[in-house]
């Protein structure tokens, strides 16, 4: 968008457009461009505009009212299909959590986007591969391929729905961490509504159990069950349409938090220490020790994504933080070849060993691009191109431990 922004610099209903078609890919592109652009009528008044402060709440156009409105009754009817046909619930929602948001996400980003048919036919036939494949997953008990590909297509879908996000899939590593952005922002967007929905849920069923009525069993199962496919979808509706409301929140969450992890993650390793505790012969331990590198890496990444220009403490925070999570990446996975050789591989050893190894070399990479940013004076968009265009490669691991881990290890 940065070309299009220069090309029609003077050309107001162009730059109109351009706005309408996608605010915050406009402001965030806008707001690179402006230091060079400063001075020119037109790109101060956009600065204004942009960057004028309001309380007020803007819901958009009716037409995209009408789009939010049908995307949420469509999810949560998906929801509650199992009430609706003889499906086991069990059955239904371990195979089928992820296609009840993820579509109506990707048709709102592929019509927000305008991508055209040849595009969207993609994203559809990708989709529908992956819900026919889980669906026709043969019920074995007791599956570690079936819990894994369970797992892991909900990371497929979230690369398709990056894909619809992206829109133009060539030369996307800028839109790629404004796709990693919109995951934060959309992580604390959903966490503020579902803490309303929880509060109001509360207050709901104490006062219609003040007047003797109990509602709770169907307030939960019809009420929640429709509502909470909702909120990632209006939290995604109103971070599109209102980036000012947590495009402040996220950067704080993540400024704060980052030097706050470093400082757990370091008196955590040496706990583990003293606590006779390890993850070489404790497999429950090794799953929470591997859960624990996920959410720290995905705390690197977001602080990342978040913005292109942070103090030198912050990026020394973030190299030293890049180096403890190699440090913990280093101990899993050592546990987990430790593993493999005393007892040898299966699906979620492989799965689990695959994934920590795509996990260390790019951590190693954004540590070495942090201390260059460091050392040369480098650009922190240079992390990010790092981050970005490592992004493909877990999407194309999640394909593979989602569909090619079942036949390896034959559907067990």
């Amino acid at each position: 968008m940065k070309n299009d922004i220069r090309t029609h610099l003077n050309e107001p209903t162009q730059l109109e457009k351009l706005y309408r078609a996608n605010k915050v890919a406009f402001k965030q592109d806008f707001d690179q461009l402006y230091p060079e652009l400063k001075g020119n009528t037109l790109a101060d008044f956009w600065q204004a505009r942009l960057h004028y402060e309001t309380d007020e709440i803007n819901w958009g156009t009716n037409r995209e009212l009408v789009v939010l409105m049908l995307l949420s009754l469509v999810a949560g009817m998906l929801a509650k299909l199992p009430a609706f046909v003889s499906i086991d619930q069990t059955f239904f929602y371990s195979r089928n959590v992820g296609f009840i948001v993820f579509p109506a996400l990707m048709v709102y980003f592929a019509w927000k986007n305008s991508l055209p048919m040849r595009k969207t036919g993609v994203l559809a036939v990708l989709t529908l591969i992956g819900l026919v494949f889980i669906n026709t997953f043969p019920d074995v008990k007791k599956s570690d391929t079936l819990m894994l590909s369970c797992l892991h297509i909900l990371l497929y879908l979230w690369s398709i729905l990056g894909l619809a996000f992206v829109g133009d899939w060539r030369n996307a590593n800028e839109k790629r961490l404004r796709y990693l952005k919109y995951n934060g922002d959309l992580i604390v967007m959903t966490a503020l509504i579902l803490m309303a929905g929880g509060i109001m849920t509360g207050i709901t069923i104490g006062l219609f159990e003040l007047i003797g009525l109990s509602i709770q069993k169907f307030y939960f199962e019809n009420v929640v069950v429709f509502g909470l496919p909702i909120a990632p979808i209006l939290g995604t509706y109103l971070t599109q349409t209102n980036p000012q409301l947590v495009g402040k929140v996220s950067p704080v969450i993540a400024k704060l938090f980052s030097p706050l992890v470093l400082v757990m993650l370091v008196i955590y390793l040496a706990a583990i220490i003293n606590s006779g505790k390890n993850p070489y012969n404790d497999r429950e331990f090794l799953l929470i020790f591997n859960g624990l590198l996920l959410g720290v890496m995905a705390i690197i990444f977001f602080s990342i994504a978040e913005s292109s220009t942070k103090s030198r403490p912050e990026v020394w925070i973030l190299l030293l933080l890049s180096m403890v999570t190699i440090v913990v990446n280093g101990i899993a996975l050592s546990a987990i070849l430790f593993r493999i050789s005393a007892w040898g591989i299966t699906a979620n050893r492989a799965a689990v060993l695959g994934g920590n190894v795509l996990i260390l070399i790019n951590l190693v990479l954004v540590s070495a691009q942090l201390f260059r940013v460091l050392s040369t004076k480098k650009s922190l968009a240079d992390v990010g191109v790092s981050i970005a265009s490592y992004l493909p490669l877990y999407c194309i691991w999640a394909g593979v431990v989602t569909f090619i881990f079942p036949l390896l290890f034959g559907y067990k």
